[in-house]
């Protein structure tokens, strides 16, 4: 890793070496806070989690050929290498600051209520048809993830697809301080994490703060359908570049037309010129995606038909609308997390399917005060829809259950009190054929419900 020696790492973090003058000036091979990964001159950070303190596995892993670790704790004389810190994830992340200075590469900071994943895919296959691109993987995108994401890096890297999570004020701040984007790009402002946040004011401060650190010839892109983004007009003097489905927008969308749950046609216009595209996943909101990543690979240099290629080659996320076809069933996995504009988002793509269409729902959570009023305003919004049947798992969602049947009283809804009870009677309530959209927050632990129906 270029530059990252114990001494310089030290430095970095404002730590205290202790160990062999010999290796302080050594290049450490990689940085893990999984014992079970540590390679051979590699580096282990030691965390202390809730259930687990990484301290414990120090003598392992140093026996296993680390050339150090990071400690908040002072190792017995003799016991090899070690970096002494106050609190091991900030170091984490002042190291990972000081090696992306070394990197030098383009960083793309990505933001956003909803979609920041599957924005940050897209983004990624974009630049990937001309840059060796590296992206977060999973979810990987808060204070600890972020850091172990840039230690990926390697010197074949061109440019980094950093996706940055957060829920309270300053949170983004810090992450921005990691990462100093040359690009930054928000996807929207949703009602997410108001138990925090307050309102959606409050989350479009928050999110906000990745502008801290925007370099000066920085990059801004927006949503533009946001309301709240759309105020964004002047950034630190720069004007943002907004993408959208109205001609305003720098980049724009048209001739939108649904593929079923194979994907959305549309045309994409931009300055240098336009182009027909098929975003191989639904919705649209996969549309105002594509757009983003059209925006930021003309940033970058691309072709328009290197941008086409990239949307067209992306592959969906397990639990973010991943299609899975069993024997009996067309499957939708969107069960990694949950707000009500996801919910309701991910509610119409399902009405687009064709056959008999079932929603299997579940709490969502850190939505504040308002979170049994916000739940019911899904279910409103579901009743305007024609979805078939839905089952529903979660006291607040009784709340959904009611805003659905304000709507449509003949709708069809069950309601369970907890996962189990959900689990125990989901396969008694399905037909073959059909369409089922599985949502909830990560918390409800819907994943369950996936595998059980995978088996079918």
């Amino acid at each position: 890793m270029k530059n990252m020696t114990l001494r310089h790492m030290a430095q970095a973090c404002e730590g205290i070496y202790v160990g062999s003058e010999a290796d302080a000036d050594r290049e450490i091979s990689s940085i893990t806070t999984d014992s079970r990964k540590v390679e051979p001159g590699g580096l282990f950070a030691a965390i202390k989690g809730a259930r687990v303190d990484g301290h414990d596995f120090i003598p392992a892993v140093l026996e296993q050929g680390a050339l150090a670790v990071i400690s908040e704790k002072r190792l017995p004389e003799g016991s090899g290498n070690y970096i002494l810190v106050e609190h091991t994830v900030k170091a984490l992340g002042a190291i990972a600051a000081y090696y992306l200075e070394q990197l030098q590469i383009p960083v793309v900071g990505i933001t956003g209520s909803v979609g920041k994943t599957s924005t940050k895919e897209m983004i990624a296959a974009v630049l990937s048809q001309k840059y060796h691109t590296l992206k977060t993987a999973g979810n990987f995108n808060n204070d600890l993830g972020l850091p172990l994401t840039i230690f990926r890096l390697r010197d074949e890297d061109e440019i980094a697809v950093l996706e940055m999570g957060i829920s309270h004020f300053g949170e983004m701040h810090e992450l921005a301080r990691i990462a100093k984007p040359d690009t930054c790009v928000i996807t929207n402002i949703g009602q997410c994490h108001l138990e925090f946040l307050g309102d959606r004011d409050g989350v479009l401060r928050a999110k906000s703060e990745i502008f801290d650190f925007l370099r000066e010839d920085g990059y801004i892109i927006l949503n533009g359908e946001d309301d709240k983004l759309e105020t964004l007009r002047e950034v630190r003097g720069i004007r943002p570049v907004f993408f959208g489905l109205g001609k305003e927008c720098a980049v724009y969308a048209d001739c939108i037309s649904p593929c079923g749950l194979s994907g959305v046609a549309c045309r994409i216009h931009t300055e240098q010129g336009t182009f027909d595209v098929t975003v191989p996943i639904p919705g649209l909101h996969m549309v105002l995606n594509a757009l983003a990543g059209t925006a930021v690979g003309l940033h970058y240099g691309l072709t328009l038909e290197q941008i086409r290629a990239g949307i067209e080659s992306l592959q969906p996320v397990d639990g973010r609308f991943h299609i899975i076809r069993t024997e009996k069933l067309t499957l939708i996995d969107d069960c990694y997390n949950a707000n009500p504009m996801s919910m309701v988002s991910s509610l119409k793509v399902l009405n687009d399917a064709l056959g008999r269409k079932v929603a299997v729902l579940g709490d969502m959570g850190e939505l504040g005060p308002e979170e049994a009023s916000l739940h019911r305003e899904v279910g409103v919004q579901a009743g305007a829809l024609g979805i078939d049947r839905y089952l529903l798992a979660g006291p607040l969602c009784r709340n959904l259950a009611e805003g659905l049947l304000s709507v449509r009283p003949d709708a069809e809804v069950t309601c369970y009190e907890t996962l189990q009870e959900l689990l125990r009677d989901l396969p008694g309530q399905l037909q073959p054929d059909d369409t089922v959209l599985v949502k909830a927050s990560h918390f409800m632990h819907f994943e369950k419900v996936v595998e059980l129906l995978k088996e079918r």
